[in-house]
């Protein structure tokens, strides 16, 4: 009895075989490149390819209009060439070898061979070019999507009808709400490696805009000024000239009392009044809980036509003051001007390069910009505080006394300045790490 051998080698018939499943291979591809290169097109190439008049621009726009009928035509076709794939290369590798003489090897090649070669060069290669070259791959297979959304638009119309119904159910059912977390995380893989830094700040801004309290962003009460109500004119000038604001809060006889806001330019027509009754000028102020989100807040200044709030707590004390500009810089970052410039040197004094002496009501927003380190560097210790001095506090347990040094990580905080009540000024040394 003369024994078969295994490989039984190529004839004519199955060379073309073979060709055909290469072709087929390749229309694999194509269809899986089409539907990532038409869904991966960034918004720079959608402006540009509205104002193109080229055929193949305006027809990708066309085809991305109907995605339902993009989408089913896309499968359909793939799924029809995988099969095929499958089919052939059967009937190839039982002309080729000898598979009922070994069971393994017919498992080998026919499933594990075939399925490799369909994930990788009809899966995978394809969608990481698409994705790599969207424009070029999309302008490129427009002609071949719109023959085949022709020649399939009987079963593709099918499939999309079928998506009606589950449409409808599913908009029954109260969709859950997008958290903030998931934002964050789409800006994060969205947004590409190159995205210069200030982009990508302001987009995580954006994102989290509405998570926001106005206790989060406020000019907290310590830092507050402030005019008392019976304050001469000669020395509300002197004052206003000190301090450089352009709007005041007006109190009695405490921070708790504010009983209006003072416009500078109301003052301007007369400066020249000694005894002028500036407390005639008084705007309402407007109050905000602490608890209030910052979005809620941005709509109410449009709507008022405002730029400040006073910030009061559950017992209706004044918290602190928030402003327009406070809110804005939450999502374009920090906008400076000559007022701010005076801010700073005041919040904080460098020594040297790994030195600096800081208030200590500086806020630790603004100190991780000082040092250029994400705004969750002290994330585990700082609990419930905002400010140097509340981080102080928060490690410690009690109110240091001038002389006191502490560290955490790469940072040394020495109080430079402290009374029985709150410390003052802290001197910040800082020991440069490789990565922030």
């Amino acid at each position: 009895m003369i024994e078969t051998p295994f490989f039984l080698g190529i004839s004519w018939v199955t060379a073309i075989c073979l060709l055909i499943l290469c072709v087929l291979l390749l229309c694999s591809a194509l269809a899986s490149a089409s539907e990532t290169a038409f869904f991966s097109l960034l918004p720079n190439d959608i402006n540009e390819m509205e104002n193109s008049d080229k055929r193949s621009d305006k027809l990708v726009l066309e085809l991305r209009n109907k995605p339902k009928q993009f989408l089913a035509t896309i499968l359909i076709t793939n799924n029809l060439v995988n099969v095929t794939i499958t089919i052939f290369s059967t009937y190839i590798m039982s002309r080729m070898f000898n598979l009922a003489a070994n069971p393994v090897w017919a498992f080998i090649i026919n499933v594990v061979v075939v399925t490799s070669l369909l994930l990788i060069f009809g899966e995978m290669i394809p969608k990481i070019t698409a994705a790599k070259r969207a424009r070029r791959l999309a302008t490129m297979l427009a002609p071949i999507i719109n023959v085949l959304m022709v020649v399939f638009k009987p079963l593709s119309g099918i499939l999309v009808k079928s998506t009606v119904i589950i449409d409808k159910r599913l908009a029954k059912k109260n969709a859950s709400p997008l958290s903030i977390s998931d934002l964050t995380t789409v800006v994060d893989i969205t947004t590409a490696e190159e995205t210069p830094s200030e982009e990508r700040s302001m987009l995580q801004g954006i994102a989290t805009f509405g998570e926001k309290e106005v206790s989060d962003i406020m000019r907290p009460r310590v830092q507050l000024f402030a005019v008392k109500i019976n304050t001469e004119f000669n020395h509300l000038i002197e004052m206003i000239i000190e301090h450089g604001f352009s709007r005041i809060p007006v109190y009695e006889d405490t921070l708790d009392e504010i009983k209006g806001i003072l416009y500078v330019k109301d003052l301007l027509p007369h400066l020249e009044e000694p005894d002028f009754k500036w407390q005639e000028l008084l705007r309402p102020a407007f109050f905000v809980p602490e608890n209030k989100k910052i979005n809620d807040l941005f709509q109410d200044f449009r709507s008022k036509k405002i730029h400040i709030a006073i910030v009061v707590d559950e017992y209706g004390g004044t918290s602190g003051l928030v402003t327009m500009e406070d809110v804005l810089e939450e999502i374009v970052g920090d906008i400076s001007d000559e007022f701010d410039a005076v801010a700073e040197n005041q919040n904080y004094k460098k020594i040297d390069d790994k030195t600096y002496v800081f208030q200590a009501q500086t806020s630790l927003v603004d100190f991780c910009k000082v040092f250029d380190i994400n705004e969750i560097y002290f994330e585990n210790i700082k609990g419930e505080s905002d400010t140097l001095a509340g981080l102080i506090l928060e490690m410690e347990g009690r109110i240091p006394q001038a002389g006191f040094s502490t560290s955490y990580k790469e940072f040394v905080f020495q109080i430079e300045k402290a009374d029985k009540r709150r410390i003052i000024e802290i001197k910040v040394t800082y020991n440069e790490k490789t990565d922030k």
